[in-house]
């Protein structure tokens, strides 16, 4: 039987050493294939691009785990550069590319913020959507996206998180790169199935402030404002901040655009750095399984597949920064570990793996 070209190549790059492919570029975006390949595997797309919290480093992150561990085909998408450029630009609000992708996934996990995709990206969001998929958000995901244009005919742009998520941006309400957080467990939910084998989180992203949650919601953890970004730190127990404490994750029921139910799972952790606290990488990978009808394992192993050297948060105004990083998707791909200095300003922090010196 003849083959074709294209098809010859597919079938070359799905091969490495003999086994299923672990990573494919297709496009702009980076295809994680399970470990152990079969067709009945669930896909999850992550969707990463923000200014602050590096989500283009902490998503491939994560998808590796999730693809290499427990047998999903992961996809990730990055926000890119302007005019088709073939570097990703995570200042580039209308840079994502690749959404398509969700018209096979089972879950979403984004991590963006105020993104403005074009209305043809726009709708594979609100076909998921419409599909009732269950939704993962990280961090600023509660202000994923930004402007008046519409998912279908009932959720705008800017009230995404507010609908989907059920909550939206309201504040720091930490000290921004100077106090921590630190996970509390919501009394009655200490056997919930995604806090299993999860131990107390430590994200030095400090705390969002959450005040639209209702009582339709299921807070699973609160975050403890600290003393500094040092793990160790002191939760300040006498500050008027911590009582109450804020939601620092929960699940959420969404109404789609058409109507339809589906369910959510947000964290207000979530930057590339809180990512180093191996819990915090047990509890997303608890609420993939989870939300995607698996079962969640006692301790989940959540250890990196490729060493990570996320990027302390901040945002870089250099309008030729991203230009002139240069990274593209394949850098993420399995057995590379990128790595960039710090932004200016940054303060020191000491505790997360750094690559050797050359």
């Amino acid at each position: 039987m003849r083959i074709s070209v294209l098809a010859s190549l597919a079938l070359a790059l799905m091969v490495v050493g003999g086994s299923t492919a672990s990573n494919l570029v297709a496009g702009d975006t980076l295809v994680f294939e399970p470990k152990a390949h079969t067709d009945k595997a669930k896909h999850i797309v992550l969707v990463s691009g923000d200014e602050e919290y590096r989500s283009e480093e902490a998503l491939p992150m994560l998808g590796k785990i999730l693809s290499q561990k427990y047998g999903f085909k992961c996809t990730v998408i990055f926000a890119m550069g302007p005019d088709g450029a073939d570097y990703m630009d995570s200042n580039n609000q209308q840079g994502l590319r690749g959404l398509s992708a969700l018209d096979s996934a089972d879950l979403m996990i984004i991590a963006t913020r105020f993104r403005r995709p074009s209305g043809e990206e726009a709708k594979h969001v609100t076909d998921f959507l419409n599909a009732g998929k269950p939704v993962i958000g990280l961090r600023t995901a509660t202000h994923a996206f930004n402007g008046g244009e519409k998912f279908g005919d009932a959720i705008t742009f800017a009230e995404w998180g507010r609908k989907v998520l059920g909550e939206e941006w309201v504040s720091h309400h930490g000290h921004h790169k100077v106090e921590g957080a630190r996970s509390v467990v919501e009394p009655g939910a200490e056997k919930h199935v995604i806090l299993k084998g999860v131990a107390e989180i430590f994200a030095p992203s400090d705390v969002y402030g959450v005040k639209h949650l209702t009582d339709a919601d299921t807070i699973l953890l609160r975050g403890a404002i600290t003393e500094t970004l040092d793990p160790s730190s002191k939760t300040l127990t006498d500050d008027d901040r911590n009582k109450p404490m804020q939601a620092l994750a929960w699940l959420h029921s969404y109404k789609a655009p058409n109507g339809k139910e589906g369910h959510s799972f947000c964290t207000t952790a979530g930057a590339a750095v809180d990512f180093v606290d191996e819990d915090l990488r047990r509890l997303i990978v608890n609420a993939a399984i989870h939300l995607t009808g698996g079962e969640v394992p006692e301790k989940a192993d959540v250890d990196y597949v490729d060493p990570f050297y996320p990027t302390f948060y901040g945002f870089i105004n250099d309008p030729d920064y991203y230009k002139k990083l240069n990274w593209k998707p394949a850098d993420f791909g399995l057995g590379k570990a990128p790595h960039r200095e710090d932004p200016a300003g940054s303060p020191e922090w000491p505790f997360r793996p750094m690559p050797e010196k050359k």
